[in-house]
């Protein structure tokens, strides 16, 4: 299969390795200094950019109709833009917060405790996210995709970094260090406390599961998520 790199900092550069190792081929590496050449000799295209670039990457390949996934966060305020674009093209896309097999398992965790927990007005739920000082935003978006998850299996309205209201989670987010992402989600009453907890140990599993869903993704169309790619619907 050949690949199209869009984003070659380090995670790029792990996924380019796992991808060599599976038998693919890389026909462009994309950063701030060069085109988009090659682009469209590609069976599948992964981002892992920054916000200020992915809409453009994304755009271009729906338009060389190259199906991508983009592992990219902090840009979604454009995500219905870039859906109208692909199903305009009738391109192929998958978009996740976090593409590592162990998180999206976690995410299908979380849902089901948040289903649970919505009987016990006892309990407040607060979220925590630590990730390397290179990061650019802030909660991360596997922390927002988290708090999403319990929103719509609850009676919670919203998330905030701020001092949370009533129908509110709290996410406090740090950035430590080389910390590759720390997730926990925490139910805390009067008489115990229940966690849930996500440690990445290395940046492996987040590119492994990138490559594992392009591979899945070449040849398709439509929009999809890594609950299709991990039959977890």
């Amino acid at each position: 299969m050949k690949i199209a790199l869009l984003g070659y900092g380090k995670m790029g550069k792990v996924i380019e390795r796992i991808a060599l190792e599976r038998g693919h081929e890389i026909v462009l590496k994309k950063d701030e200094s060069n085109t988009y050449d090659g682009l469209s000799t590609a069976d599948v295209a992964i981002d892992f950019s920054v916000p200020t670039a992915a809409v453009d990457n994304i755009s271009n390949c729906f338009h060389a109709n190259v199906p991508v996934v983009s592992g990219t966060t902090g840009w979604l305020e454009h995500f219905d833009e870039m859906v109208a674009l692909c199903n305009e093209k009738q391109g192929g896309f998958i978009s996740s917060s976090n593409f590592s097999l162990g998180v999206n398992i976690f995410f299908e965790l979380n849902e089901y405790l948040a289903k649970i927990m919505s009987q016990f007005d006892s309990y407040k739920v607060t979220m925590e996210e630590i990730h390397h000082t290179q990061k650019l935003d802030a909660p991360s978006g596997t922390a927002i995709s988290l708090a999403k998850g319990v929103i719509e299996n609850s009676n919670y309205a919203n998330w905030t970094l701020d001092e949370a209201k009533t129908n509110e989670i709290h996410i406090e987010a740090k950035r430590i260090g080389e910390v590759p992402g720390t997730h926990t989600v925490t139910y805390n009453s009067i008489v115990d406390c229940i966690e849930l907890k996500h440690t990445a140990h290395n940046r492996e599993g987040f590119a492994l599961g990138a490559v594992i869903a392009a591979e899945w993704l070449a040849g398709k169309k439509g929009i999809y998520s890594m609950k299709d790619v991990l039959n977890l619907k």
